[in-house]
């Protein structure tokens, strides 16, 4: 069984390496490179903890450890760009960065969801494990290449698990899901349609209103802390785990390659560097803050629910039909998964010998 401690550890190395070179890419030749400014549009508000306020960690290291060098302008969502057009913007130079996860390209390009969050996918240590020391940061970009879209990608935060959904009634059976309208995310929105779940993808600034309304009677969106500025709970009291579909998600800096080349070697490090130092602190903050919120939202009344087997069960030999399907519909889709698959294999052996099991306490 996966658990978290394997994944804060990988990333807590993943960090040490990078960031103990951080304070060294400012050197007189950075310093005297031309001035950058970052115009980036995001994709989740900035009040949003650890799902938003990661990027202005980001812009605030950027201005420190540059002496001023490389400065980013964050813009709300919507403000300059809204959330949906983020890609195509700074691919055109409309602006000349931007932060989202890939997720949110999947109807563009199918393949961009698995660097994003994977279904019974890796855990963050792993995933950052592929991402930098597998193929994973090479395909990254090669997909987006390949697409025709003119970006450089940086990973630049992750966020360890994330809950499975909030119901108004509780699922013990696979066909407690027929019927019902939920907003979902990613991969594992084509899980649930094939369970029978009518799904949409909708912003977290909209998913209070449409429960409130009727127009979806459940949904799904981020992690307990997250979700509680969006007072799910007033609605909706079954709030389920493990996050099947999202074990981990990866959010990506955009940045429009024309303007990343024109950068000097010391910009480049620097950002690449700022960016895998906050790996790890995204992580890091999403992992301190979520306990404490879930025993607050017990005494509330929410039914902090663990799937049962036989929904496992079914998630995930739904899962495997959907990754056969989406990978015999598109070659790149295969690509990845394939390689990403054979990365895990042989993680397994680490896995499985390294680190202690964990009990899950009711």
């Amino acid at each position: 069984m996966k658990k978290f401690s394997k994944s804060l550890m990988s990333a807590a190395v993943i960090s040490a390496i990078f960031t103990g070179s951080a304070f060294m890419v400012a050197s007189p030749r950075a310093l005297a490179a031309e001035k950058i400014l970052l115009k980036t549009p995001i994709a989740f508000a900035t009040n949003l903890p650890a799902l938003g306020t990661t990027i202005t960690w980001v812009a605030d290291r950027l201005d420190k450890v540059s002496d001023g060098n490389i400065r980013m302008k964050v813009y709300e969502p919507g403000k300059l760009v809204s959330p949906p057009e983020i890609l195509d913007a700074v691919s055109s130079g409309k602006v000349n960065s931007g932060y989202a996860t890939a997720g949110y390209w999947q109807g563009k390009i199918p393949a961009a969801a698995l660097f994003s969050a994977v279904p019974f996918g890796p855990e963050a240590g792993e995933y950052m494990a592929w991402m930098y020391y597998g193929n994973g940061l090479s395909l990254y970009q090669e997909m987006y290449d390949s697409a025709g879209f003119n970006v450089k990608v940086l990973p630049c935060a992750i966020l360890s698990p994330e809950t499975s959904g909030w119901f108004a009634k509780p699922i013990d059976k696979p066909e407690d899901l027929k019927g019902l309208n939920m907003r979902f995310f990613g991969l594992g929105a084509s899980v649930m349609e094939k369970l029978g779940v009518g799904t949409v993808q909708l912003p977290g600034g909209e998913i209070f209103g449409a429960l409130e309304k009727g127009a979806i009677d459940a949904t799904e969106f981020s992690q307990p802390a997250i979700d509680q500025r969006l007072g799910l709970s007033k609605i909706v009291k079954y709030n389920y785990f493990p996050g099947w579909h999202q074990q981990a998600t990866i959010f990506e800096l955009l940045v429009n390659k024309d303007a990343w080349n024109g950068m000097s070697e010391g910009q480049q490090a620097t950002i690449e560097t700022i960016c895998m130092a906050s790996m790890t602190n995204s992580v890091a903050e999403g992992e301190a803050m979520q306990f404490p919120v879930m025993a607050k939202a017990k005494e509330d009344g929410v039914h902090i629910r663990y799937w049962n087997q036989t929904m496992l069960d079914t998630f995930k030999s739904t899962w495997d039909e959907v990754a056969v399907e989406k990978s015999a519909e598109d070659p790149f889709f295969k690509k990845v998964w394939d390689d990403l698959s054979t990365f895990r294999a042989g993680y397994d052996l680490w896995e499985a010998n390294a680190f202690l099991p964990r009990s899950r306490t009711e």
